[in-house]
């Protein structure tokens, strides 16, 4: 979907691959590494919190034995991802060849001003630096092996700009500017970019992120009413990489959006102050929860 910018590749790069997936302990990361085992695939499945990355595990081992492993990794930290990186290449057969930049955390409901500095931090140090940790630890190994591929996950967000969600609205655009330029960089070398932008999706990325109580009542809402799974959203994903392509807009709401804004400016900015209007304008009661590398669904 909307991947047009790219010529066509019908190879199967995402079959068999030997993949590091980042975020995998639970939701859309989850459902990664079990499309990956399930394609017939080799995946180590990395989180910050290592039990949500055994769990995954365990999943996967109740069908496909011996094809995934946990490790232990907090994307915000450069060491983190570059002792991913060596184990992964001392574990598999062959080097990397996909890497799916995942992990990141959900923030929401308070305008520029009275978000705060820790807030934007904490927002960016994952869903921004993460994936570009990962894409500048893995990108030379895999133009080095000339094949493979790498999907960051950034959201609808990186191009919709939903008012009082700067925060994660600039993290997931730093995302898709990243693959952007990354995608220009690679090509002819073999090595394919693709970037996922999903938007509400059936994970637990608002209840474990800081996320003001009247927003996360209007995401979890959302969340319940989305028709998409992660492992729908995952298969896409793979399925879109696969045939080369850059972007994926998996949702009929986001791929609106996108034309919306596309195609008729004005009329985009008008809805987005019509959104304001109809949001929760509560600021002041604020769900603080501990960081998780948990996937992003909005």
């Amino acid at each position: 979907m909307f991947g047009l910018n790219r010529p066509t590749d019908r190879s199967r790069r995402t079959h068999g691959a030997r993949a590091v997936v980042t975020g995998a302990g639970s939701g859309i990361g989850r459902a990664f590494a079990c499309e990956i085992a399930a394609r017939g695939g080799r995946v180590v499945c990395a989180d910050r919190d290592e039990q949500r990355a055994d769990d995954t595990v365990a999943l996967i081992e109740r069908t496909y034995p011996g094809v995934a492993y946990a490790f232990r990794c907090d994307v915000t930290r450069h060491e983190d991802v570059a002792a991913l990186a060596r184990f992964a290449d001392t574990l598999f057969d062959r080097p990397v060849d996909l890497v799916i930049n995942n992990a990141g955390v959900g923030i929401g409901g308070k305008p520029v001003g009275r978000i705060g500095f820790d807030d934007w931090q904490w927002a960016l140090d994952t869903n921004l630096w993460g994936v570009v940790h990962g894409c500048e630890i893995f990108a030379p190994r895999l133009r080095k092996a000339g094949r493979g591929g790498i999907i960051n996950v950034s959201s609808a967000a990186g191009f919709a700009a939903a008012p009082t969600m700067a925060a994660y609205n600039v993290s997931k655009a730093g995302v898709l500017s990243l693959s952007e330029t990354m995608s220009a960089e690679l090509n002819g070398t073999g090595v394919a970019v693709t970037v996922l932008c999903p938007t509400f999706v059936q994970t637990n990325v608002a209840r474990d992120g800081r996320i003001t109580a009247e927003s996360a009542q209007v995401a979890d809402f959302l969340m319940r009413r989305s028709s998409h799974s992660p492992a729908r959203i995952a298969r896409t994903a793979l399925d879109a990489h696969d045939r080369g392509q850059l972007y994926v807009v998996p949702q009929l709401d986001a791929r609106a959006i996108w034309l919306l804004k596309r195609s008729f400016p004005a009329g985009y900015t008008f809805v987005l102050g019509l959104l304001k209007r109809l949001l929760p304008q509560n600021d002041s009661n604020t769900v603080d929860r501990p960081a998780v590398t948990d996937p992003t669904g909005v």
